[in-house]
């Protein structure tokens, strides 16, 4: 695969996934340090480089009548020597508790607001993230007819009605500190992938936040079947809590939360067709903030095509994340093959057990 280390065998008794797994870590970079420090050292490592990028996600509105502000915040693609993608390091909204949200500004460090998210995707197509809080907005600017003025530190860009487009603001709040770690598609040697990153994540002394997860991206096209959707709602509806209890969630972890009752009843009904039980889906509260995100498999929003799972805890260590993301991949094979499972135990503790003996043996946790 583009952009991973050289093929070898994994060490004696590490797991090993089988599944192509794009796999998502949230960092936390210390004090006086940022995402882009990480960056840098990536690419020294590699002999590659550093691509300045922007990261859209959204955030609860202070403002009257303004439910959510969507904003645009300073990534960084790091690329090999080959010129292939190694990994992305962007912000997370949900990682506040380590952070001194009274801390100023880093210089050089923004981001873009904007109350439309399809005005901020205009913004986001035609600006350039390595420009400058000052000059990020002109490219939009200029399809307005309109000049960006500043305002006290930030540079607002209207239209000729005077109706505010975006905003271009300092980033305080030590918001230069979170790290979403995001790799590739990895298609093998995912051990090895994750420690070139993460290895020197230790070093610079990154830690694991307080409301750390890992989430998985698992490809969605084997999941579109009545049968492989059905194994995927059993594992995290009705063993949800044992599941939960086995992988060791993060109960600090943000946007979570179990699969709508609708969807688990419906998936244990005869269908047709996959279309038909896709079809039977859309009305059933199905969103991205579960356990297990699976809009990308059912197509009910815009979004890559990856059945995501949402309940790992944050981790430090590639063997911590692929050890338990190796008894999700032999759950999810198991739930699928078929075949009779045990009632599910009222307690989380027991479910787990339960589990864990479906299965089957996992190396345990170890460096």
């Amino acid at each position: 695969m583009a952009g991973a280390p050289p093929t070898g065998a994994p060490p004696t008794g590490a797991p090993v996934l089988h599944r192509r797994t794009g796999v998502e870590v949230e960092l936390l970079a210390p004090r006086g340090s940022s995402r882009r420090h990480l960056a840098d050292e990536l690419a020294r490592r590699c002999g590659g480089s550093v691509r300045p990028v922007f990261h859209t996600d959204s955030e609860a509105s202070a403002a009257p009548g303004v439910q959510r502000f969507w904003h645009l915040t300073p990534g960084f693609e790091v690329l090999d020597a080959a010129g292939a993608p190694l990994c992305r390091l962007v912000d997370d909204t949900t990682i506040v508790r380590d952070l001194d949200a009274a801390a100023p500004a880093v210089p050089g460090w923004y981001r873009v607001l904007s109350d439309d998210a399809r005005l901020l995707r205009l913004v986001a197509a035609h600006a350039d993230p390595a420009a400058g809080i000052a000059s990020v907005l002109d490219p939009a600017a200029a399809l307005f007819g309109a000049r960006a003025v500043a305002v006290g530190g930030a540079f607002r860009l209207d239209d000729a009605a005077g109706a505010t487009v975006a905003l271009a603001a300092p980033l305080p709040g030590e918001r230069e500190r979170p790290c979403e770690v995001v790799t590739p598609p990895l298609e093998r040697d995912h051990l090895a992938a994750l420690e070139a990153l993460l290895a020197p994540a230790r070093a610079l002394g990154f830690t694991v936040p307080a409301e750390a997860a890992v989430h998985l991206h698992l490809d969605a096209a084997p999941f579109r079947d009545v049968a492989a959707l059905r194994a995927v709602v059993r594992l995290f509806g009705p063993w949800g809590a044992g599941l939960r209890h086995l992988l060791g969630t993060n109960p600090a972890c943000r946007r979570l939360g179990p699969l709508p009752p609708e969807l688990v009843e419906l998936a244990e009904r005869d269908w047709a067709s996959w279309e038909d039980l896709r079809a039977a889906t859309a009305g059933t509260g199905v969103s991205k903030y579960r356990d297990v995100n699976l809009t990308g498999v059912l197509g009910v929003r815009p979004g890559p095509p990856t059945l995501e799972v949402r309940v790992l805890p944050g981790a430090l260590h590639g063997r911590e994340v692929v050890r338990r993301a190796a008894l999700v991949e032999a759950l999810l094979e198991r739930f699928h093959r078929g075949g009779p499972l045990p009632p599910v135990p009222a307690d989380p503790a027991a479910a787990a057990d339960a589990l864990r003996a479906l299965a089957g043996p996992v190396p345990p946790p170890g460096r």
